[in-house]
Parts: C-alpha cells; sequence; structure tokens
C-alpha cells in the first residue's frame, strides 16, 4: 500500500499499526542518518539460525511478536510455514548470491529512517547475522544512502529474513512527489539496465494501471526487461494491493479506479506476485492454509493519510501484452498475459515481523502488501542460484512446467479460497476467485520451497 504523499508504490507498515500510531497520538519523528555516498558492506557470517526470542522493546513500542497492535509470525514459524528452514539448515541461505531493490529516496527526511539502526533491530528480534547492505547511489546524486523509507527497509528485511547469506544491493534513485509514469519509467528502466552488473536478482515493489503508460513507456518497460534476460537476471514483481482495480495514474485522489492490472508486473517478462494470507502455527510454524488476500477498510479506527480504503491482491488480464506461451494450455487464462504467477503472505494480519525506527518508536509489525511478497520471492531466486550453482534467469516457463507437471501440490500450496473483489467509496470492483491450479487472484499459488528450489533447478536447466 502506498504509504507517503499518495505515491504509487505497494506498502510495508501495516494500515493497522498505523492506525494504532494515529490512535496513540505519537508525533516524534526520528532524523534520517547522515554517511557518505560510497556503497557499504557490513559484515556478518552466512550461517543459518533459528528466530531467537524477541527482544525486550521499551515501555510504548509496537510489537507484534508480543500481540501488539496485531499478532504476527516469527522468523521461524514464517520460514518453516514455507518450507525453507531445511534449506537453510543444509547451508542454502543465498551465500555468494545478490539481490537487486531499486529504491526511491525518500522524498521527506522526516518520514524516513536510517536502514543500517533498522537492520540492526530485526537481527536482533529475529536472531540473525548483520546483513550484508550496499546501496547505489550513482542514480541519485547528492542522496543519503542510508536515509530509508518504509518500502526499502521491509524489502531489504524480507531478503534478509529468507536469504541471510545473500548481500542485498540497493540501487537508490531520486524521487519527487510531481513524478509521473513517464519520469518513473526513466528511473526503472535505468536502474533495471544496471542491475546486471549488481546482481541476478532484481525485485521491484512499484506499479502503475497500464492505462497510466503511452506506447513509449510501455516499450523502455520492455526494452529494459528484456535486456535483464538478457543478462540472465530473474525479474519479480508485486501485483498490487488494489485488488481487481488497478493502481490509479494519479495516485491515491481517484475516487473511482478502474478494473485491469498493474505494470511492470504484467509484463511476461517479470515473475509477477500476489498475496495470500498465511494460516501456520505459532507453536511450531506448521503450514495450516491460506486463502487469497482481502483485507476490507477497518470500520473503527481512522484510515491514516495515503493508504487506500481496501485492500486485496490484484489480479487480472493485461490488455496490452498478449498470453505468453508459458501461459498456453493453462485452465483459466484468457487472451491477455494472466496476473499473477505466484503468491506469497500479504496479509496485515498474518505477516512475518518487520522492524523499523518509527515516528522515534521502535516498531516490530507485520510485513504485508504484495510488496512483502516479491521480495520473498526474490530471496527464493536466489537460494535457487545458489543451490544451482548459477544464475537461473528467466524461470517463468519452469514455474509453469511445474504448475503442470505431477509435482505441482508438492512445490506449492495450492491456493483455491477467496477473491480479490474490493469496495470503494465510488463502488464496486468484480474481481476474480481462487480456484484449484492456477488462478487470476494468487497464480500458482505460494511454494513449498524445500520441494520449489530443486525442482525450480531441475526444471531450468
Amino acid at each position: 500500500m502506498p504509504i507517503h504523499s499518495g505515491r504509487p508504490r505497494y506498502g510495508r507498515l501495516s494500515l493497522v499499526v498505523a492506525a494504532a500510531i494515529v490512535l496513540g497520538g505519537c508525533s516524534a519523528s526520528h532524523p534520517g542518518a547522515t554517511a557518505p555516498t560510497t556503497a557499504a558492506a557490513a559484515a556478518g557470517t552466512t550461517q543459518a539460525t533459528a528466530a531467537s526470542s524477541p527482544a525486550a522493546l521499551p515501555a510504548g513500542a509496537l510489537d507484534c511478536l508480543t500481540g501488539k497492535p496485531v499478532a504476527c509470525y516469527s522468523r521461524g514459524e514464517f520460514l518453516t510455514a514455507y518450507g525453507l528452514t531445511p534449506l537453510l539448515d543444509r547451508g542454502i541461505d543465498g551465500h555468494g548470491e545478490t539481490v537487486v531493490l531499486p529504491e526511491f529516496a525518500p522524498v521527506v527526511a522526516a518520514a524516513a529512517s536510517d536502514i543500517r539502526q533498522d537492520l540492526a533491530l530485526f537481527d536482533r528480534v529475529a536472531g540473525l547475522p548483520a546483513a550484508r547492505l550496499e546501496v547505489d547511489t550513482q542514480l541519485a546524486a547528492g542522496a543519503s544512502p542510508y536515509q530509508a523509507g518504509k518500502e526499502e527497509v521491509g524489502d531489504a528485511e524480507m531478503v534478509h529474513e529468507v536469504a541471510p547469506g545473500a548481500t542485498i544491493r540497493i540501487i537508490l534513485f531520486a524521487d519527487s512527489a510531481q513524478a509521473g509514469a513517464a519520469q518513473e519509467t526513466a528511473a526503472y528502466a535505468k536502474a533495471l539496465r544496471l542491475a546486471p552488473s549488481l546482481g541476478q536478482v532484481v525485485s521491484i515493489s512499484y506499479g502503475l494501471g497500464e492505462s497510466c503508460y503511452t506506447r513509449a513507456e510501455v516499450a523502455a518497460w520492455n526494452g529494459a526487461l528484456r535486456a535483464d534476460q538478457d543478462q540472465h537476471v530473474t525479474v519479480v514483481a508485486s501485483s498490487g494491493d488494489n485488488g481487481a482495480a488497478t493502481i490509479p495514474c494519479n495516485g491515491l485522489t481517484a475516487s473511482a479506479p478502474s478494473k485491469g492490472v498493474n505494470l511492470p508486473a504484467s509484463s511476461p517478462l517479470v515473475l509477477s506476485v500476489g498475496g495470500t494470507s498465511l494460516r501456520a502455527s505459532h507453536t511450531t510454524g506448521a503450514y495450516q492454509g491460506e486463502t487469497a488476500w482481502n483485507t476490507p477498510a477497518p470500520s473503527d479506527a481512522p484510515i491514516p493519510a495515503g493508504y487506500e480504503p481496501a485492500e486485496a491482491t490484484n489480479g487480472g488480464y493485461s490488455t496490452i501484452f498478449p498470453k505468453p506461451g508459458y501461459q498456453a494450455g493453462v485452465t483459466g487464462t484468457g487472451t491477455g498475459r494472466g496476473v499473477p504467477d505466484v503468491a506469497a503472505d500479504a496479509s496485515p494480519y498474518t505477516g512475518t515481523a518487520n522492524a523499523i525506527y518509527l515516528d522515534g518508536m521502535q516498531v516490530i509489525a507485520p510485513s504485508d502488501g504484495t510488496s512483502a511478497g516479491a521480495p520473498f520471492w526474490a530471496a527464493i531466486v536466489a537460494l535457487a542460484d545458489q543451490y544451482a550453482g548459477h544464475a537461473l534467469g528467466f524461470i517463468n516457463p519452469a514455474i509453469y512446467r511445474i504448475g503442470r507437471g505431477p509435482k505441482y501440490h508438492l512445490a506449492f500450496h495450492d491456493i483455491t479460497t477467496g477473491g480479490n473483489t474490493v469496495k470503494y467509496p465510488a463502488g464496486t470492483i468484480t474481481g476474480y476467485q481462487a480456484a484449484p491450479g492456477w488462478d487470476p487472484v494468487t497464480g500458482w499459488g505460494s511454494p513449498d520451497a524445500q520441494v520449489l528450489v530443486p525442482l525450480l533447478v531441475k526444471e531450468s536447466a
């Protein structure tokens, strides 16, 4: 969900936590850090560790691991639910791999935090070694490399949680509250063309409705994505948080969103990630089930400025990209590219713990939004790259071969309940229902990584 200035990036801090902050009247700001503009790497071990007990936080801090204001999964529970623990125990932790995160520099310094401090807090809570973090500022001259928005922090923490041995390289580029599709397309195109020199997996938590882009802008996206594909780079993008509605071209000021899907997730060159609501044991982490993510706006709390009134996983069919070959013969697909391909937990009521210094407070809040799913899947690809001993590159055909194959229900959790119909003040956007196999709500579903990763390597050979 966008969380500041009406920007169309998909969010990180859960609506319920933001509402709690509003109700609590906390207004102190946490100053952004000043640091050299060179890239910095924090040294750490590559040994995977289980989540530790939550560290004690100051009185008044929001801590979802203790149920304030909602409950979230610990790292150990989250990893177990998605079958990641056996891989990490074998040393498949992303060591030697790099995940690239194109991110906007914060527009307002008071709305940012120091990502180094946030990651240190996260490591303390999750029982992790220090992250290997590098920031490239060549596309954002003059920006403080460590002053980060909530989106950037959440993306980095999700990658570090799933692939603690991987390097996280952030490509920072300048932001503007007035930037539109043209400016942002240009920024992402530059970042995508820079990405192959920095890493082999890219995660994007951004998008606008397809109708927001001109033909030239669509061509710019596809040109950059094609260049990454040619360099064996895997690009993962979140589908969006507006249900069956597109992200409005003018941010959150549009009163009547239209039905559709968002670019870049709708590009056939991208692994598109939708959202679910995860059910797992809070004792063992054992997977219990999932439904399509659809969270109506709460009726008993104010909606903070910059949040959508309704949230659900985006999915549907592209009106500018035809069905790609890898979707041919898949039940439920139409004539346009179907979105998403896969899914992961996105509900603010079922997320894993993220950590951030927000308004002067230490906040342990649930990850949420399809923007949590994109870095989650990017980290899984990093594990698969390490397992294979080389970059897998464009994995969509392999994903669909697995989905149509005999081991589908071993490698994926098939999501068959829920939908992405959403209600807005101006009316209802009727969406789709989850169904067995692929569907335009959760794709093939979420991973059981201990089966999926080796199978993905085999199918990508």
